[in-house]
Protein backbone atom coordinates (compact mmCIF):
# COMPACT_ATOMS: atom_id res chain seq x y z
CA UNK A 1 0.00 0.00 0.00
CA UNK A 2 1.73 3.20 -0.81
CA UNK A 3 2.30 6.56 0.77
CA UNK A 4 -0.04 8.05 -0.91
CA UNK A 5 -3.02 5.76 -0.37
CA UNK A 6 -2.91 6.03 3.17
CA UNK A 7 -3.56 9.76 2.63
CA UNK A 8 -6.39 9.20 0.67
CA UNK A 9 -7.67 7.09 4.06
CA UNK A 10 -6.56 9.38 6.47
CA UNK A 11 -3.40 7.74 8.12
CA UNK A 12 -1.69 10.89 7.72
CA UNK A 13 -3.34 13.34 9.76
CA UNK A 14 -3.03 12.28 13.56
CA UNK A 15 0.64 11.74 14.58
CA UNK A 16 -0.58 8.88 17.19
CA UNK A 17 -2.52 6.68 14.34
CA UNK A 18 -1.06 3.64 13.06
CA UNK A 19 -1.66 2.83 9.27
CA UNK A 20 -2.47 -0.30 8.81
CA UNK A 21 0.97 -2.10 8.11
CA UNK A 22 1.98 -0.27 11.05
CA UNK A 23 3.63 2.73 9.71
CA UNK A 24 3.64 6.57 11.11
CA UNK A 25 3.42 8.73 8.19
CA UNK A 26 4.10 11.63 9.83
CA UNK A 27 7.46 10.42 10.82
CA UNK A 28 7.97 9.46 7.01
CA UNK A 29 7.06 12.92 5.82
CA UNK A 30 9.83 14.06 8.52
CA UNK A 31 12.31 12.14 7.27
CA UNK A 32 11.57 13.45 3.76
CA UNK A 33 11.91 17.30 5.34
CA UNK A 34 15.90 15.70 5.97
CA UNK A 35 16.22 14.35 2.18
CA UNK A 36 15.65 18.04 0.89
CA UNK A 37 18.04 19.66 3.55
CA UNK A 38 21.64 20.89 2.80
CA UNK A 39 24.48 18.01 2.80
CA UNK A 40 26.43 16.91 5.93
CA UNK A 41 28.80 14.49 6.53
CA UNK A 42 31.51 13.32 8.99
CA UNK A 43 34.57 11.03 9.04
CA UNK A 44 36.53 9.33 11.33
CA UNK A 45 40.76 9.67 10.82
CA UNK A 46 43.84 8.54 12.94
CA UNK A 47 43.93 11.69 14.64
CA UNK A 48 40.37 13.07 15.16
CA UNK A 49 37.20 13.89 13.07
CA UNK A 50 36.38 15.84 9.91
CA UNK A 51 32.86 17.37 9.68
CA UNK A 52 31.94 19.11 7.09
CA UNK A 53 28.68 21.32 6.18
CA UNK A 54 27.46 22.58 3.34
CA UNK A 55 25.62 26.30 2.96
CA UNK A 56 23.12 26.89 0.89
CA UNK A 57 22.88 30.18 -0.20
CA UNK A 58 19.06 31.15 -0.62
CA UNK A 59 19.85 35.31 -2.01
CA UNK A 60 22.92 36.56 -3.76
CA UNK A 61 22.72 39.55 -0.88
CA UNK A 62 23.06 36.82 1.46
CA UNK A 63 27.11 37.38 3.36
CA UNK A 64 28.33 33.48 3.12
CA UNK A 65 29.98 33.96 6.14
CA UNK A 66 26.68 34.68 8.26
CA UNK A 67 25.55 30.60 7.42
CA UNK A 68 26.95 28.85 10.10
CA UNK A 69 26.44 24.85 9.06
CA UNK A 70 28.40 23.29 11.57
CA UNK A 71 27.57 24.08 15.51
CA UNK A 72 29.23 24.24 18.30
CA UNK A 73 27.74 22.20 21.42
CA UNK A 74 30.63 21.50 24.32
CA UNK A 75 34.52 22.30 23.87
CA UNK A 76 34.85 19.18 21.47
CA UNK A 77 31.71 18.05 20.55
CA UNK A 78 29.92 19.74 17.16
CA UNK A 79 26.76 18.71 15.18
CA UNK A 80 25.48 19.30 11.65
CA UNK A 81 21.79 19.63 10.86
CA UNK A 82 20.46 18.45 8.11
CA UNK A 83 15.96 19.28 7.26
CA UNK A 84 13.63 21.62 8.83
CA UNK A 85 16.69 25.09 9.90
CA UNK A 86 14.10 25.80 12.65
CA UNK A 87 14.00 22.64 14.38
CA UNK A 88 17.75 21.82 14.29
CA UNK A 89 17.89 25.36 15.52
CA UNK A 90 15.90 24.09 19.00
CA UNK A 91 17.72 20.64 19.10
CA UNK A 92 20.85 21.90 19.31
CA UNK A 93 20.14 24.71 21.65
CA UNK A 94 18.93 22.03 23.81
CA UNK A 95 21.95 19.74 23.26
CA UNK A 96 24.34 22.57 24.48
CA UNK A 97 22.05 23.19 27.38
CA UNK A 98 22.33 19.35 28.28
CA UNK A 99 25.79 19.35 28.03
CA UNK A 100 25.96 22.75 30.18
CA UNK A 101 23.72 21.15 32.89
CA UNK A 102 26.38 17.83 33.13
CA UNK A 103 28.91 20.10 33.30
CA UNK A 104 27.75 22.00 36.24
CA UNK A 105 26.20 18.92 38.41
CA UNK A 106 29.20 16.52 38.07
CA UNK A 107 31.98 18.70 36.89
CA UNK A 108 33.18 16.76 33.78
CA UNK A 109 31.87 17.18 30.59
CA UNK A 110 29.44 15.70 29.18
CA UNK A 111 30.15 12.82 26.82
CA UNK A 112 28.65 12.53 22.92
CA UNK A 113 26.69 9.61 23.34
CA UNK A 114 24.94 10.96 26.67
CA UNK A 115 23.87 13.25 24.30
CA UNK A 116 22.64 12.01 21.77
CA UNK A 117 20.66 9.70 23.95
CA UNK A 118 19.04 12.40 25.40
CA UNK A 119 18.11 14.22 22.06
CA UNK A 120 16.53 11.14 20.91
CA UNK A 121 15.02 10.51 23.89
CA UNK A 122 13.21 13.92 23.13
CA UNK A 123 12.63 13.29 19.69
CA UNK A 124 10.91 9.70 20.34
CA UNK A 125 8.75 11.86 22.84
CA UNK A 126 7.48 14.25 19.71
CA UNK A 127 6.81 10.60 17.68
CA UNK A 128 3.83 9.64 20.78
CA UNK A 129 1.65 13.04 22.08
CA UNK A 130 -0.84 14.14 20.19
CA UNK A 131 -0.85 18.24 18.85
CA UNK A 132 2.32 18.54 18.16
CA UNK A 133 4.80 17.04 15.22
CA UNK A 134 7.98 14.89 14.89
CA UNK A 135 11.09 17.33 14.48
CA UNK A 136 12.02 17.35 10.51
CA UNK A 137 15.67 16.98 10.89
CA UNK A 138 18.60 14.64 11.51
CA UNK A 139 21.55 15.88 13.68
CA UNK A 140 25.61 14.37 13.36
CA UNK A 141 26.92 14.79 16.48
CA UNK A 142 30.33 14.29 16.14
CA UNK A 143 33.58 15.02 18.25
CA UNK A 144 36.34 13.46 20.70
CA UNK A 145 35.92 12.87 24.64
CA UNK A 146 36.80 10.61 27.36
CA UNK A 147 35.77 7.76 25.08
CA UNK A 148 37.23 8.76 21.79
CA UNK A 149 36.55 9.66 18.53
CA UNK A 150 32.78 9.29 17.81
CA UNK A 151 29.85 10.14 15.25
CA UNK A 152 26.45 10.01 15.73
CA UNK A 153 23.42 10.57 14.21
CA UNK A 154 19.60 10.88 15.78
CA UNK A 155 16.78 10.65 13.11
CA UNK A 156 13.01 11.93 13.38
CA UNK A 157 12.20 8.82 14.90
CA UNK A 158 14.41 8.84 17.89
CA UNK A 159 16.59 6.26 16.30
CA UNK A 160 20.37 6.97 17.03
CA UNK A 161 23.44 5.12 15.10
CA UNK A 162 27.48 5.16 16.03
CA UNK A 163 29.40 5.39 12.69
CA UNK A 164 32.64 5.42 10.94
CA UNK A 165 31.57 7.76 8.35
CA UNK A 166 28.27 8.97 7.54
CA UNK A 167 26.10 11.72 5.44
CA UNK A 168 22.56 13.62 5.61
CA UNK A 169 20.61 15.77 4.04
CA UNK A 170 20.02 15.81 0.27
CA UNK A 171 21.82 13.13 -1.41
CA UNK A 172 22.84 11.84 1.33
CA UNK A 173 22.08 8.24 0.00
CA UNK A 174 24.83 8.47 -3.13
CA UNK A 175 27.09 9.77 -0.77
CA UNK A 176 26.91 6.88 1.91
CA UNK A 177 27.84 4.50 -0.56
CA UNK A 178 30.76 6.22 -1.73
CA UNK A 179 32.40 6.71 1.79
CA UNK A 180 31.66 2.39 2.59
CA UNK A 181 33.59 1.90 -0.78
CA UNK A 182 36.21 4.41 0.53
CA UNK A 183 36.35 4.81 3.60
CA UNK A 184 39.80 3.04 5.16
CA UNK A 185 40.60 2.84 8.85
CA UNK A 186 43.20 4.97 10.57
CA UNK A 187 43.27 7.04 7.57
CA UNK A 188 45.27 10.34 7.64
CA UNK A 189 44.53 14.03 8.12
CA UNK A 190 45.42 14.43 4.62
CA UNK A 191 43.78 11.39 3.34
CA UNK A 192 40.54 12.42 4.93
CA UNK A 193 40.50 15.95 3.42
CA UNK A 194 41.38 14.29 0.04
CA UNK A 195 38.00 12.24 0.54
CA UNK A 196 36.30 14.98 1.60
CA UNK A 197 37.30 17.04 -1.49
CA UNK A 198 35.84 14.43 -3.30
CA UNK A 199 32.61 14.04 -1.80
CA UNK A 200 32.24 18.13 -2.29
CA UNK A 201 33.48 17.33 -6.03
CA UNK A 202 30.29 15.32 -6.89
CA UNK A 203 28.05 17.65 -5.45
CA UNK A 204 27.99 19.89 -8.45
CA UNK A 205 24.90 21.89 -7.14
CA UNK A 206 26.89 23.08 -3.80
CA UNK A 207 28.10 26.45 -3.30
CA UNK A 208 29.92 26.54 -0.57
CA UNK A 209 31.46 24.19 2.74
CA UNK A 210 32.65 24.68 6.16
CA UNK A 211 34.80 22.02 7.09
CA UNK A 212 36.18 21.00 10.45
CA UNK A 213 38.60 19.37 11.76
CA UNK A 214 39.12 18.17 15.31
CA UNK A 215 41.40 16.70 16.87
CA UNK A 216 42.81 16.25 20.95
CA UNK A 217 45.31 19.17 20.55
CA UNK A 218 43.78 21.54 18.07
CA UNK A 219 40.25 22.60 16.32
CA UNK A 220 40.54 23.93 12.72
CA UNK A 221 38.14 25.51 10.53
CA UNK A 222 38.51 25.19 6.97
CA UNK A 223 36.26 26.90 4.10
CA UNK A 224 36.28 25.30 0.49
CA UNK A 225 38.28 27.82 -1.26
CA UNK A 226 41.26 26.98 1.86
CA UNK A 227 40.49 23.90 1.05
CA UNK A 228 41.12 24.10 -2.74
CA UNK A 229 44.36 26.07 -1.86
CA UNK A 230 45.49 23.58 0.08
CA UNK A 231 45.55 20.67 -2.64
CA UNK A 232 46.90 23.64 -4.59
CA UNK A 233 50.24 23.45 -3.21
CA UNK A 234 50.50 20.16 -2.41
CA UNK A 235 50.40 19.39 -6.44
CA UNK A 236 52.76 22.12 -6.80
CA UNK A 237 55.00 20.54 -4.52
CA UNK A 238 54.97 17.22 -6.25
CA UNK A 239 55.81 18.55 -9.40
CA UNK A 240 58.43 20.40 -7.87
CA UNK A 241 60.13 17.12 -6.49
CA UNK A 242 59.52 15.79 -9.68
Amino acid sequence: MSIYSHQIMGYDRALTTFSPDGRLLQVEYAREAVKSGTIGFAIKFKDGVLLAGEKRIINDLVITSSIEKISKIDDKIYAIAAGLGGDGKVLIDRARFIAKQHKFIYGTPADIAYIVKEIASLKQMYTQIGGVRPFGVSIIFAGIDITGKRIFVTEPSGIYYEYKAVAIGNNSDKINKFLSEKYKENMSEEEVLELAKEIIKQNKESEDFEILIIKEDSIKKLELKELNQKKKKRNSKKSEKK
